[in-house]
């Protein structure tokens, strides 16, 4: 049964990630924003690392940066030691390449997105606010049904695929240690996980934003560390690692030969799966954000792209290319990067990765549900009854458990198709409405040249409907 589900999902995943479906959308679509920004990822990287800084309007409401690491939280998982493992497993080392080039392109993408999820964002009761790309759906482009498919498909995409996904991928960490058996283990660490997320969200979103605000930055630092210090005990290998990267990158009979399986696939896949740029994810947390003009909180979440692949991916990466260990295609996963510290830092390598990849992934567990419930708001057009939450909760709780004792293949490809459906709805739909987010875009920079703390008119900016602007 679980077999005969894995070949219909994969079959399905297969024809979305041919060369002139996804990778072509997310190319197409980042090279497209680039221009349209001016190539804001370079002239306005140093703005983003200021703004990201700035307390929120009202004492109290979500500020930049905790909407920063609720997104992160999402974003920096398990994809980020376990995905770019298998990619360099499957791909070869120039995978990290294309990796890289899909965080480039897919910042200005997530920059779109995520102003546009701060233009058409709604005022809640108590003042925050809320929003997401269901929303501007709604307003902007004047489709409700399309917000609904989307919402559908984002609560299947994080509750069901990512987190099952993050569920398997922590379970399998401990595979190298002698007291794994494969037919208790992973029960033992999915109920684990499953308790441990239960309590979280059955607390409430405030709790999940606290959590994620200490564990993001703790985990991300240490990560980066450790990696740096496994590339300063093998410098020498400094000049092989990049010639690696850089031939496999650009072989391009090999990338023909096999599109599917071949470096550019495999960086473009685990890439979108690692920093969710276009996705239309993290414009859920943008929405949350309370600052004095939408584009600032563009630019933060175009810095959570550029912190999950450039900085984390590539911590990744280094510390298994230098550790002289090859990749390959029976490594894939946790084997690899388990390996390839034990050869750089000895037994202390494996627990390590292990201790990263608990914390990345319970983040992400958290990171991820938080998406759900504004979903469900937007579905139901009300606050869902508690007794509605208490019971999506408890099948959330059970698909982590779930998700930590099924096949490695079956939590890949379900996480790939659906985040493949995402990126054909979202992706789209922010080419269409485009000219909000370029418009506040320079409102905002001609703001700043005049020494203002920019402020959004949205009525001057050429938008109607923007609720929470008015």
């Amino acid at each position: 049964m679980i077999d005969a589900i894995d070949s219909v999902v994969n079959s399905i995943s297969g024809v979305l990630y041919q060369p002139y479906v996804i990778p072509l959308i997310l190319v197409l679509a980042g090279i497209y924003f680039t221009l349209r920004t001016n190539f804001l990822q370079i002239r306005l990287f140093a703005e983003s690392l200021r703004v990201v800084n700035e307390k929120p309007v009202n004492l109290g409401s979500t500020s930049s940066f905790g909407a920063l690491m609720v997104s992160t939280a999402s974003r920096v998982g398990t994809g980020n030691i376990m995905g770019v493992s298998t990619a360099l497993c499957l791909g070869g080392a120039g995978a990290i390449f294309w990796m890289w080039i899909t965080a480039i392109l897919g910042g200005a993408s997530a920059f779109v997105e995520s102003t546009l999820a701060q233009i058409y964002k709604k005022r809640d009761s108590d003042g925050s606010s809320y929003g997401g790309p269901s929303y501007y759906m709604q307003d902007a482009l004047g489709q409700r049904w399309l917000g609904i498919i989307f919402s559908i498909v984002l609560i299947l995409t994080y509750v069901v695929g990512y987190n099952m996904l993050a569920a398997y991928n922590t379970q399998d960490t401990f595979s190298v240690f002698p007291f794994y058996h494969k037919e208790s283990t992973p029960y033992v660490i999915g109920a684990l996980l499953a308790i441990l997320f239960a309590f979280c969200v059955l607390g409430g979103g405030k709790r999940l934003a606290k959590i994620t605000e200490v564990l993001v930055p703790l985990m991300g630092v240490l990560y980066v560390i450790v990696s740096l210090a496994v590339v300063i005990m093998n410098i020498q290998r400094l000049p092989s690692v990049f010639a690696d990267i850089f031939t496999s990158a650009f072989d391009f009979k090999a990338i023909f030969g096999g599109f599917t399986g071949s470096c550019v696939m495999l960086g473009i896949k685990r890439g979108l799966y690692s920093n969710e740029a276009g996705m239309g994810s993290a414009p859920n947390a943008a929405a949350a954000a309370d600052v004095s003009h939408p584009a600032k909180q563009g630019l933060v979440q175009m810095l959570s792209v550029f912190i999950d692949t450039l900085l984390i991916c590539s911590a990744t990466a280094f510390m298994c290319l230098f550790s002289g260990v090859e990749p390959a295609a029976d490594k894939a996963g946790a084997a690899y990067v388990q390996s390839a510290t034990m050869a750089a830092l000895g037994e202390f390598g494996p627990l390590f990765v292990t201790v990263a990849v608990c914390l990345f992934a319970f983040t992400t567990l958290l990171g991820n549900y938080y998406y759900t419930e504004g979903c469900l708001r937007f579905i139901m057009k009300r606050e869902p009854s508690k007794g509605f939450m208490l019971c999506f909760r408890l099948c959330a709780t059970l698909l982590i458990f779930v998700g930590a004792v099924v096949s490695a293949g079956l939590a890949w490809d379900t996480a790939d198709l659906l985040q493949a459906l995402m990126v054909l709805i979202n992706i789209p739909v922010i080419v269409i409405l485009t000219r909000p987010a370029i418009m506040a875009l320079k409102d905002y920079e001609v703001q700043k040249r005049a020494n203002k703390n920019p402020l959004y008119n949205a009525k001057a900016n050429g938008v109607d409907n923007a609720e929470f602007w008015k």
